[in-house]
């Protein structure tokens, strides 16, 4: 009897004690304080505005106190970015942000519980393979896109360069959102009676070989919103100047190193908007599997002034400069 009378005490004991530590652990995690994992892909304005964004959003909204921030850049290296993810999930971060294509992708393999936004990704069901991806990805993830419109992105070649009957295209072979875009462009330019050639780099080490390739034979040279291609903006600039080959960009970073103009978005605004639905997953108020991903629906057409002056081309109004 006394044997069972001890077991008993033990199991109420034990049966108190986890009582306890689940109870401590609740008030931990409704403290309002939380830690979020950022993983940036690589160092360049567009990616650093969105970072900035999401922060600024994020201290607005729980303030400066009350978030701790663990950033990292992987520097454009898969494997780190896995490895920055992986840190996450040990550490045990209440949320990650996922900044570019390769940084979500090596979130998205690391873990299913932790929330994960994205930012600054063009197409989610490219970006993780979802054949069925109908706007919202479900599971721990969703967050925003960069993508402009790329019919009308299509379109300002033919508006500026109306006598143009090749394009090249030019991107990285490693960036499955580039091919995306560059497909869409490709289909738009050549129902209109364009040329298109597709002139792709693996990386850093190429880019102005294949770009003094693209210039050479082409009338003017489209670039989507490419990683490597906007922390190679300088070089692919150097290459194409000589033939005075105009380019048209993606995204503002890439107009601003080498391209003429762009319709671009702001990703200080897109890094906004994500720093917002990172405040209301937090907090409780929604539930990640259930949003949609968020646009910047604003897109604005600007030029690069000193590209524009160099080449001799007037750019139509309605154009905005792109600030030094």
């Amino acid at each position: 009897m006394k044997v069972k009378r001890i077991l008993a005490f033990v199991c109420i004991f034990a049966l108190l004690t986890a009582s306890m530590f689940t109870l401590d652990s609740c008030s931990k995690k409704d403290d309002g304080k939380y830690t979020v994992g950022i993983c940036q892909q690589l160092t360049h304005p567009a990616l650093d505005q969105a970072t900035e964004g999401f922060k600024a959003a994020l201290i607005e909204k729980l303030g400066e106190e009350n978030v701790t921030f663990d950033s990292q850049n992987a520097q454009d290296q898969k494997d780190l970015c896995t490895s920055i993810a992986n840190s996450f999930v040990t550490d045990k971060v209440d949320l990650i942000l996922a900044n570019a294509t390769n940084a979500l992708q090596a979130c998205s393999n690391a873990t299913t519980e932790i929330p994960i936004l994205g930012t600054s990704i063009t197409e989610y069901g490219v970006a993780l393979g979802l054949d069925d991806f109908d706007g919202t990805v479900g599971g721990n993830i969703s967050g925003t896109s960069d993508l402009a419109p790329l019919d009308e992105q299509a379109q300002m070649i033919i508006d500026l360069f109306p006598d143009a009957k090749t394009v090249g295209l030019l991107y990285c072979s490693s960036e499955p959102n580039s091919a995306y875009q560059v497909a869409v462009v490709k289909e738009y330019l050549t129902g209109k009676g364009i040329t298109c050639t597709d002139y792709t780099f693996s990386g850093s080490e190429d880019v102005a070989l294949v770009a003094q390739q693209a210039a050479a034979d082409s009338d003017a040279i489209y670039i989507p919103t490419d990683n490597t291609a906007a922390s190679s903006a300088e070089i692919i600039n150097g290459a194409v100047l000589p033939t005075k080959t105009p380019i048209i960009a993606g995204e503002e970073g890439i107009c601003k190193g080498c391209g003429v103009a762009t319709l671009s978005i702001s990703y200080y605004n897109i890094g906004y908007k994500t720093g917002e639905m990172a405040a209301q997953i937090l907090t409780g108020e929604k539930n990640i599997s259930d949003m949609p991903i968020e646009y910047d629906n604003s897109p604005v057409k600007k030029y690069n002034k000193s590209i524009c002056e160099e080449l001799g081309i007037t750019p139509p109004e309605g154009y905005e400069a792109i600030e030094d």
